[in-house]
């Protein structure tokens, strides 16, 4: 999920590099955050002139290269008592094709539809493969940003997704109907809320099971520990295990994928992994990055794969249309080639003929494959690759899908095709005539590339964000029992949002009505209408007034006053805030009592007068004005929603902060709906940054990532209402 933490990143690899530095090497870094990559050698890379004179690579500087690399992989291995076992387990092979991996937010509007409560996987899967080819592997990401805003822990999360558990299962059958498959995440950094009923390996295994997952990716994690493995094994549903950061060396034999967070120099670097473990999957993930060309061309030289994250948290990074049809082309020769890209006679930075044109060779017994990129600016074209002569092959490029004429050069041949800018090439070498598959494959090449990837637009565009409309109340000219006035006036309207990733970029946050994108900070001047608002949340007692009345009950009930029992609330918890009600369970409660909900700008000027107080009371924190935060694992119950008169606003509206978040306003884009909440819980679960972060100032607001009513619903999210005034 998130990049580990420099300080975390320095105790890892200070480790990793202690007992390497005694092993004799030239090429491999000893230890650094990008321990994960070997560097190219340097004559591949011109210097400037004030740098020192620079040749570029002769025979003599590959060979040399390439031996140390094999003599320093032999040894290593040999040094962590290597086993690649796992690898050849049948439930794993999977793992060795599996190049494009989708992380998807289970809030994904494509994924999952309330209307008519059912998973829509087709139509999520239909979209990227029209879009860019398809996924192999789908990460299933039902957890941050959303954990902690109550004590649901990550079992939980999974758990509480819409039909529940058999719900679950039925929609991971259908990836596997599909031929995706599917993983989720494991965040051991979850130790604030409900504490596991058992050990996290077997906890997990468990529910993997039960749902029949694939893997496991473990956020933040600096190898998956072994236990999990054996966990997993005991269920008799191996699992497949995908750390976020860096594992030792000797964990790749039981984390058969890792990500690659790379950084991306001119000449492609060699990822340190797949060189030990040729069947090792890497998926490069590279999330914020708007161009996705560096991730494909180091993926293809590496034979490896592409992390397609582009619903980060509710913010839409979405790949371009040049990059979509980029991946297309890689995935397809990727999974054509497949048995090429797992050689154990792997051989990165093949020798080029022509600067800043980087292959790699993948040879087999009866064919060898060459994989390619052109990190240059300018296409390429004539002669790229001299290969060994050898009687009876015949050569194909299989990026354009059409056999080559080889020149005999010596004892050599050379094989020239284009290459376009920052563009990718593939050759393919036969013994004879190519099999049926081989030749299907070539076809189906050679119809995607008649047109070059200049083609298609690498212009980003964040997707616009819009405001669910609500309706006027009826206007009434004094203030309804229970409900303070507010009177018209100025008022600047200054927020910033919460979120814990994403900087200030455009797409993060909010798009209010009069901005022209979202963002994190937001200010406008406001004339303010005079209205009036509930005095305090709406309380448990009042919430039942209106069941009785109605009779109402949500199509989707789950967790729907999950607190209550026998229809009623506990004894003692009638004027304490409702909760377990979602946004539309607020919205019908309202229109009953002929009021709505507040705009989050109306909350905000109920709480901070025109003065824009820090907090209702004042500009200091005040820990008598709010309920004693819970620090422990569970939620605490609200206090009574008149229990600190001191906590209120110039306006006299109590009970803002601290005790319940309250529900203002709903936004959406093509991909996610959210809602803005305000005013933060008592509730604080501890030993985390990654947490839902409270919001207890009046210019912060949360962002609630919607995905069904029963899931949306909380232990800490309650509600007051507006009504317009005449």
């Amino acid at each position: 999920m998130k990049l580990l933490s420099m300080t975390l990143c320095g105790v890892l690899l200070t480790a990793l590099a202690a007992p390497s530095r005694a092993q004799d090497t030239r090429h491999v870094p000893h230890g650094s955050y990008t321990q994960l990559a070997i560097p190219a050698p340097a004559c591949l890379t011109m210097n400037q002139p004030w740098e020192g004179q620079w040749s570029p690579c002769s025979a003599a500087d590959h060979q040399d290269s390439l031996q140390d690399l094999r003599h320093w992989r032999d040894e290593r291995r040999i040094r962590v008592g290597y086993d690649g076992s796992r690898y050849a387990r049948p439930s794993a092979a999977w793992t060795q094709s599996s190049f494009m991996q989708a992380q998807m937010m289970v809030e994904d509007r494509y994924f999952y539809d309330p209307a008519t409560r059912r998973y829509t996987v087709d139509r999520y899967l239909d979209d990227l493969v029209q879009r860019f080819g398809g996924i192999d592997a789908v990460l299933v990401w039902p957890t941050y940003p959303n954990i902690g805003l109550d004590d649901r822990n990550t079992i939980d999360m999974v758990h509480s997704l819409p039909g529940g558990i058999p719900a679950v299962k039925q929609m991971v059958a259908e990836f596997h109907r599909r031929g995706v498959r599917v993983m989720f995440p494991m965040m051991l950094w979850d130790q604030g809320t409900r504490a596991l009923d058992r050990s996290w390996p077997d906890a997990l295994a468990a529910l993997m099971k039960e749902i029949g997952a694939d893997g496991i990716n473990g956020d933040t994690q600096d190898g998956v520990p072994l236990a999990f493995t054996l966990a997993a094994d005991k269920t008799g549903h191996p699992l497949v295990f995908q750390p976020e950061g860096l594992p030792s060396d000797e964990a790749l034999a039981w984390n058969l994928m890792t990500w690659g967070q790379y950084s991306f120099p001119f000449a492609p670097t060699v990822d340190r992994y797949k060189w030990l473990e040729p069947r090792h999957m890497v998926n490069i993930s590279d999330r914020w990055n708007r161009s996705k060309t560096d991730d494909l061309q180091f993926a293809f030289f590496n034979g490896v794969g592409w992390e397609s994250w582009e619903n980060i948290w509710g913010i839409w990074n979405g790949i371009t249309p040049r990059d979509g049809e980029a991946t297309r082309r890689v995935a397809t020769l990727e999974r054509s080639y497949a048995r090429f890209l797992v050689s154990p006679d792997w051989e990165p930075h093949y020798p080029a003929r022509q600067y800043g044109v980087f292959t790699s060779r993948w040879p087999l017994a009866d064919a060898t494959l060459w994989t390619i990129v052109n990190r240059n600016e300018y296409d390429s074209d004539g002669v790229q690759l001299r290969v060994k002569y050898r009687a009876g092959a015949r050569y194909f490029d299989a990026y354009h899908g059409v056999e080559l004429a080889a020149a005999r050069d010596g004892d050599g041949v050379l094989l020239s095709f284009p290459i376009e800018a920052r563009g990718f090439g593939a050759v393919l070498m036969t013994n004879g005539a190519p099999d049926a598959a081989t030749v299907a494959s070539l076809d189906k090449m050679k119809a995607m590339t008649r047109r070059p990837l200049r083609d298609w637009s690498a212009e980003w565009a964040a997707l616009p964000q819009t405001q669910t409309p609500v309706a006027s109340t009826k206007p009434v000219s004094s203030a309804p029992p229970g409900m303070v006035e507010i009177p018209a006036g100025p008022f600047d309207f200054s927020v910033r949002g919460l979120a814990i990733e994403g900087g200030n970029s455009i797409g993060v946050d909010v798009q209010y009505p009069w901005e022209d994108g979202a963002r994190r900070f937001h200010q406008r001047s406001m004339q303010m209408a005079r209205f009036f608002i509930d005095r305090y949340p709406v309380s448990n007692a009042q919430f039942k007034a209106f069941v009785d009345a109605t009779h109402y009950h949500p199509a989707d009930d789950a967790n729907f006053l999950r607190h209550w029992q026998n229809g009623s609330y506990p004894a003692g918890l009638g004027n304490k805030p409702v909760t377990w009600v979602g946004l539309e369970d607020a919205r019908a409660y309202a229109a009953w009592a002929g009021k709505r909900l507040p705009r989050e700008w109306e909350w905000q000027y109920a709480a901070s007068g025109s003065q824009g107080r820090i907090y209702p009371w004042g500009d200091t924190w005040r820990a008598d004005a709010v309920p004693q935060p819970a620090t422990g694992r569970a939620v605490a119950t609200p206090d009574d929603v008149d229990a600190h008169p001191q906590g209120a606003s110039p306006f006299g509206v109590q009970d803002l902060v601290g005790n319940v978040w309250q529900w203002t306003d709903e936004y959406s884009d093509a991909h996610t709906r959210f809602a803005i909440l305000r005013g933060g819980s008592s509730y604080q679960p501890q030993g985390s940054i990654w947490y839902f972060p409270p919001a207890y100032r009046n210019d912060q607001h949360g962002k609630l990532l919607l995905m069904a009513p029963g899931r949306d619903r909380a232990a800490t999210v309650g509600f007051r209402c507006v009504t317009d005034a005449s």
